[in-house]
């Protein structure tokens, strides 16, 4: 069998060849493509020479295929099917996805949006799963290698070159404490801010933010007397203690009544917490990915609407 290189071959004769072994008719087949009928009686003298065989040879009504024709209509076929196929946008069915989709989240995520979540997945999308990961300092680069294909992000996190996002849901900031904290019937100024103890929870830096660059900026300072990796868990030390948070209003108000909590607005012009979906543009068009982040904001949509709207 002698070796084809493809690169030497007129792949634009394919469509041509497929109209010929259908129609067995050169101005028919000519119509079928948008070529002249001498355009296409051409085509037909170049593909005798590429295939050493006439394909098509005068019988007692019109053309009729060679028994090499007949053998190639059916691969010709598939190979237009494929070629299609191959320059068409793939058809997405959840109900027939099998998919592990891999997300970057916090435990505020985890309990606000997973469980909705895997409710509709459950009902639309069976054989998707969903697994959730941790932050880290190589959160972009594990996206841009696939190793995790979506994480929330708040929207005044800058993103990387290559990176896209999208809103999901506007939350806002709550200074959180236990009921019968000794500062919790008054408003707090930003030297009660300074007064108290805090928790703060660190995703992959050290518990540092903008906050406290906010209070730098006027002159203050507070202590930080626990770091943690996840929001419960600040939520938890806060209602065991005089220690104060400052969180996710809308994941608060999920545990105030388990924990004790009451909610208060910090006191701060901007208490804004626009949440984000984070993922790499070459996964831009996966088709799961897209229907997944639909879901999400779906979801999303019906717990951030039912947030409090502002903390007392």
């Amino acid at each position: 069998m002698r070796d084809v290189n493809l690169s030497g071959l007129d792949l634009n004769l394919l469509p041509q060849l497929g109209a010929l072994l259908r129609r067995c008719n050169v101005t028919r087949a000519a119509e079928e493509v948008g070529l002249s009928q001498p355009a296409m009686s051409r085509a037909l003298s170049r593909l005798r020479d590429e295939f050493d065989d006439p394909l098509l040879v005068r019988g007692h009504d019109g053309f009729v295929r060679t028994p090499r024709a007949a053998e190639l209509l059916p691969r010709v076929e598939a190979a237009l099917a494929d070629l299609k196929a191959l320059f068409q946008e793939p058809q997405f069915d959840p109900s027939t996805a099998e998919r592990t989709i891999r997300l970057a989240a916090s435990d505020t995520q985890t309990v606000l949006l997973v469980p909705a979540l895997m409710a509709r997945l459950a009902e639309e999308a069976p054989g998707v799963s969903l697994r959730v990961e941790s932050y880290g300092p190589d959160l972009i680069a594990r996206l841009e290698k696939g190793v995790i294909d979506l994480a929330f992000a708040l929207s005044t996190i800058h993103l990387p070159p290559g990176a896209m996002s999208e809103p999901v849901g506007d939350d806002h900031l709550a200074l959180v404490m236990r009921r019968g904290h000794p500062a919790a019937d008054r408003e707090w100024t930003l030297a009660d801010y300074t007064a108290y103890d805090h928790t703060t929870v660190a995703l992959t830096g050290d518990g540092v933010s903008e906050l406290d660059a906010l209070l730098a900026s006027a002159g203050l300072r507070r202590r930080i007397a626990l770091v943690t990796p996840h929001f419960t868990a600040a939520a938890a030390a806060v209602a065991a203690s005089d220690l104060v948070t400052t969180i996710s209003a809308t994941f608060a108000a999920r545990l105030a009544d388990t924990f004790g909590l009451i909610l208060k607005r910090p006191p701060f012009a901007n208490i804004e917490l626009p949440m984000t979906l984070v993922w790499s543009h070459l996964r831009d068009r996966d088709p799961v990915l897209v229907w997944f982040r639909g879901l999400v904001r779906r979801v999303a949509a019906t717990v951030y609407v039912n947030a409090v709207s502002s903390p007392r």
